[in-house]
């Protein structure tokens, strides 16, 4: 069993308040869930209205495709023009 984890800090642009940015990070949350089947959180930062930490895990049974579904999650965000993504942390255990 391969269990994947990514932290993952972005700083929301369009976001002039705490609901706006509820707001993104909510349908950015619910677009990963449904397109890639993992667990995801916003797991820090959660009083700063430009920037937050999203928590992603995923458990399979291969290295490659657990790296390959955190790869793709990071695709998937860098290409929503609301957030840009200042740092990302991968650990495969």
């Amino acid at each position: 069993m391969i269990v994947a984890a990514c932290q993952i800090k972005l700083m929301l642009y369009e976001s002039n308040s705490l609901k706006d940015k509820r707001q993104v990070i909510k349908s950015i949350i619910g677009r990963i869930q449904s397109r890639f089947n993992v667990s995801i959180a916003e797991v820090g930062l959660n009083d700063s209205w430009r920037i937050t930490t999203l928590g992603v895990a995923c458990v399979t049974n291969d290295n490659s495709h657990a790296n390959e579904i955190i790869q793709n999650i990071i695709k998937f965000i860098d290409g929503d023009s609301r957030v840009e993504i200042i740092d990302y942390n991968i650990e495969l255990m």
